[in-house]
């Protein structure tokens, strides 16, 4: 029988995407004006995100507490919302399209370790959240998981298998409830 030893766990084969001045610089950045509760202007956030290498578009907000691992892979989409304490493990690519909202405490975590391998080695994915779609409080969504169009993952969720446009899901693992339909809002005659 083999064992699990993760003495031998090297990541040798992982690129960061940027050197270690960028990435210590970044640490620093993110703890000034991510991690803390005060709040900064999301505009401060996004001039940030922006410098170390994000395609941000317009109208972003981005709350207190939020946690992005690699900038220079993130791709955020016009009038998106980032609650308070999400977290963007973005180890591969998360590409956020527009009018997307991400809740408080949400976790899009695209790395993963091989169990089957003895070395625990890296696995990782990227995220696609489509236009439209909203995740819910404390909701998880793992690596390769693409969630459509439309799409809601309700709070506490988790999402380890794509999503389907249109649908709102529940649950662990997340399940389809039913479909979401979108009303035209009403036109107030004053």
């Amino acid at each position: 029988m083999t064992n699990v030893d993760l003495s031998r766990f090297s990541g040798a084969g992982f690129d960061r995407g940027a050197g270690k001045f960028k990435e210590a610089l970044w640490v620093l950045v993110r703890c000034l004006f991510f991690a803390p509760a005060w709040p900064w202007p999301a505009r401060l956030r996004v001039f940030w995100l922006r410098r170390f290498g994000a395609k941000i578009g317009s109208g972003v907000v981005i709350r207190s507490r939020v946690n992005v691992h690699f900038p220079w892979r993130l791709e955020v989409g016009d009038h998106v919302w980032i609650g308070e304490e999400c977290w963007l493990l973005n180890l591969a690519p998360i590409t956020i399209e527009s009018n997307v909202c991400l809740s408080q405490r949400t976790f899009l975590c695209t790395g993963n370790h091989d169990y089957t391998s003895p070395n625990f080695d890296l696995r990782v994915q990227p995220i696609l959240v489509q236009n439209g779609a909203w995740v819910g409080a404390a909701s998880f969504v793992g690596p390769g998981v693409t969630i459509g169009l439309h799409a809601v993952l309700t709070a506490g969720s988790v999402a380890t298998q794509s999503l389907l446009p249109q649908k709102i899901y529940r649950g662990n693992p997340a399940g389809v409830i039913k479909d979401r339909r979108l009303t035209s809002p009403e036109i107030s005659k004053g």
